[in-house]
């Protein structure tokens, strides 16, 4: 899998529904996971959030998430750019580089589905996130 840049939207607590409506607009097919699959939360009211919603149609990947309680839901700054795919080197590398100068939010480390995953805001206060699948690593 090549490494993919795309938008990761937050929303506050209608992601399944945002996704519903750009899938009516794109096509495509999406696939959604709650906070209770994943066990990512210990307020039962996140059980049914989305934890991560993706719709890939054609070469469009949007990504989408219901904002925990814990985190502050911020309109305006709530879509990250989000790196994806099998090769650590380059994906560890594109971390580093443009996370210098800027806010580590979330080291890149395990991450409960398995993937490596990490999250940091740029210098210019850009979000960004990188996850790198735990699939065959180049």
């Amino acid at each position: 899998m090549q490494t993919k840049l795309n938008p990761y939207i937050s929303f506050n607590g209608n992601a399944r529904e945002a996704l519903e409506f750009y899938k009516s607009a794109f096509g495509g097919d999406s696939k959604i996971n709650t906070f209770e699959e994943f066990h990512a939360s210990e307020d039962p009211s996140e059980n049914d959030k989305v934890m991560h919603g993706v719709l890939e149609a054609g070469s469009l990947t949007l990504m989408v998430a219901d904002t925990p309680n814990r985190m502050e839901y911020k309109p305006g700054a709530n879509v990250s750019m989000s790196l994806s795919g099998e090769n650590e080197a380059e994906l560890r590398g594109y971390y580093d580089k443009l996370s210098a100068g800027g806010q580590v939010t979330m080291p890149l480390e395990k991450a409960a589905w398995g993937d490596t995953f990490g999250m940091f805001t740029d210098k210019f206060g850009i979000n960004w996130m990188v996850n790198i699948s735990a699939g065959q690593k180049a």
